[in-house]
C-alpha cells in the first residue's frame, strides 16, 4: 500500500511544480489574470514566508532557514507516521500523503529561490484571502481529513460505548 500514498504525494509535488512554473512563466509578478471577476484571479506572488503569507513582513535572516529546518522536520515526521500507518488505505493515510506531497512541494521552492509561488487568488468584495498554491491546499486538505479521522472516529467510538 505504501507505494500508492508515494505516489500520491509525488502527485501533488509534480502538480504543484507544473503549476508553479506556469504561472512563474505566463504571469508577471504582482501581476493577475481574473478567473472569475470579482472573486477568483491567477496571481504571481514571491511569498517569503509561511504558510498564506504568515511572517512574510518579517526582515529576520533567520527566517528562511527556520522555515526550511521546520519543513525538513514536518516531513520526517510526516514520513514516519505514513510509514507506521501505511498498511491500509485509510483517510489518515490520504491525508498524511497530501501533507507530504505538499511539504515537498514548498520545500523545493524554499530550498532553490528562498521564497514560495503562489498564485491563487480568492477575495469577495473588500475581503482578500492571502494567495496560495496547490501544495499549500494538499497540505490543507491532509489536514481537514485528519481532523475530520479524529472527529468521526471519536463520535463512533463513542457511540460503540453507550450502546453496549
Amino acid at each position: 500500500m505504501r507505494k500508492y500514498f508515494l505516489f500520491i504525494a509525488v502527485i501533488v509535488l509534480l502538480l504543484d511544480r507544473l503549476t508553479k512554473w506556469a504561472v512563474a512563466s505566463n504571469i508577471d509578478l504582482y501581476h493577475s489574470v481574473a478567473i472569475i471577476p470579482g472573486f477568483f484571479s491567477l496571481k504571481h506572488v514571491e511569498n517569503t514566508g509561511a504558510a498564506f503569507g504568515l511572517f512574510a513582513e518579517s526582515s529576520a535572516q533567520w527566517k528562511v532557514g527556520a522555515l526550511v529546518s521546520f519543513s525538513i522536520l514536518a516531513l520526517i515526521v510526516v514520513a514516519a507516521l505514513l510509514w507506521k500507518n501505511g498498511h491500509a488505505l485509510t483517510t489518515t493515510s490520504i491525508g498524511l500523503s497530501l501533507i507530504l506531497g505538499g511539504a515537498m512541494g514548498n520545500l523545493w521552492d524554499r530550498m532553490v529561490s528562498g521564497h514560495v509561488v503562489d498564485f491563487l487568488d480568492f477575495y469577495v468584495g473588500s475581503y482578500h484571502w492571502p494567495a496560495f498554491n496547490v501544495a499549500d491546499s494538499a497540505i490543507v486538505i491532509g489536514a481537514i481529513l485528519l481532523v475530520s479521522e479524529i472527529v468521526f472516529a471519536k463520535s463512533t467510538s463513542e457511540t460503540v460505548k453507550s450502546s453496549s
